[in-house]
């Protein structure tokens, strides 16, 4: 065979060595990739970590036809050929490169949002649409960046694209800046977790439990029955009370007696809504005091704990309380106070009587 043959200016050798370049690293590219999977597949059924999977799953979507057109560019660098078709397989190389940096980097995306969201579904089922709406954002944004860095290494300006892009995206961004709002609103009550469905909380002076949490709004059914939407900026823009994270509940209530009440019955009542209260499952006492002079009472302040948040927990032990104070203070002789008032009148009273006719 002849060797010196030429082809296109370039010796017949020149060709197969070219050609034997780019598929000699097309194969070690190939066992490469082999090697990684069989080796980190090894150690990720051996620890719990993510990267090793992470990895795994990246190493996967390596496609070798595209490798092959970097190869293919690498290898012919050994030959003289025109610029213009220097020029083609540069661009090629040049796509094919990028096209893989984006089948990565979408496979990474892809497998940290889903690993995340499931997580967040056991908790929050709300998590699947924005997170959607996430995975959606960064895979754009990825492609975006490397459309226009391949475009810049293919030689073409993209100043002027960029800045259209600018001005366009300022422009896109001004009309739908509440959609957006709601939309960041949305992903931070997602990531942050403020509250998740089923959480009992209190907005301003709305109240209720959440029911779903979308890109743009949270939906709420209050008490009453019927659902409050709330935009997720303005939600956020605002305090809320979140009653489902209360460990334990403080209660203050009080009472008073009649101003005829004994000083010693008044002294007996702090020692008789302790016994009451601490005799009751899931309550922690924590003072009773004879607060001050009412209208028309002696007033007493009581403060305890319930153990449980549980609103309807609550109410019982309240009742509990209230019904064995009614009984004890009926054996004490003790009498609750109601509004009264008293009339004094001073001076002597003046009778007149009509002269007789």
């Amino acid at each position: 065979m002849n060797w010196n043959l030429l082809i296109l200016d370039n010796p017949l050798s020149h060709w197969l060595t070219a050609l034997g370049v780019a598929l000699a690293i097309n194969v070690i590219v190939g066992v490469v990739k082999w090697v990684i999977i069989a080796r980190l597949s090894y150690i990720a059924g051996k620890t719990q970590t993510e990267l090793d999977d992470s990895l795994i799953a990246v190493t996967r979507r390596t496609k070798q036809w595209l490798v092959f057109f970097v190869t293919l560019y690498i290898g012919t660098l050994y030959l003289t050929l025109p610029d213009k078709a220097v020029m083609v397989l540069k661009a090629a190389a040049t796509v094919a490169a990028f096209v893989q940096a984006g089948l990565w980097g979408n496979t990474a995306i892809e497998f940290w949002l889903s690993r995340y969201r499931k997580r967040a579904l056991e908790v929050d089922a709300s998590a699947a649409t924005s997170l959607g709406a996430l995975n959606f954002l960064g895979r754009t944004l990825l492609w975006a960046v490397l459309l226009l860095v391949a475009l810049d290494n293919l030689g073409i300006d993209v100043t002027a694209l960029v800045a259209g892009l600018g001005v366009g995206g300022i422009a896109v961004a001004l009309a739908v800046q509440n959609i957006l709002g709601d939309l960041f609103a949305s992903l931070s009550i997602i990531i942050d977790k403020p509250f998740v469905i089923g959480d009992f909380i209190i907005v301003d002076s709305y109240m209720g439990t959440v029911e779903h949490v979308g890109l743009k709004t949270t939906r709420i059914r209050s008490l009453g029955g019927e659902q409050l939407v709330f935009s997720n900026s303005d939600l956020l823009g605002t305090r809320i009370r979140n009653y489902k994270r209360m460990y334990e509940r403080r209660i203050v209530f009080s009472f008073g007696v009649l101003y005829q009440t004994t000083p010693e019955q008044l002294e007996q009542i702090p020692q008789m809504v302790k016994e009451i209260i601490s005799g009751i499952d899931k309550t922690r006492f924590d003072r009773a005091h004879f607060a001050k002079f009412g209208d028309s009472s002696l007033d007493f302040e009581v403060v305890y704990w319930m153990l449980d948040p549980d609103y309807a927990l609550y109410m019982d032990a309240q009742q509990r309380i209230n019904l064995s104070l009614v009984r004890r203070f009926a054996e004490a002789g003790i009498d609750f106070a109601y509004p009264t008032r008293t009339l004094f009148v001073e001076g002597p009273v003046r009778v007149e009587t009509a002269p007789a006719q």
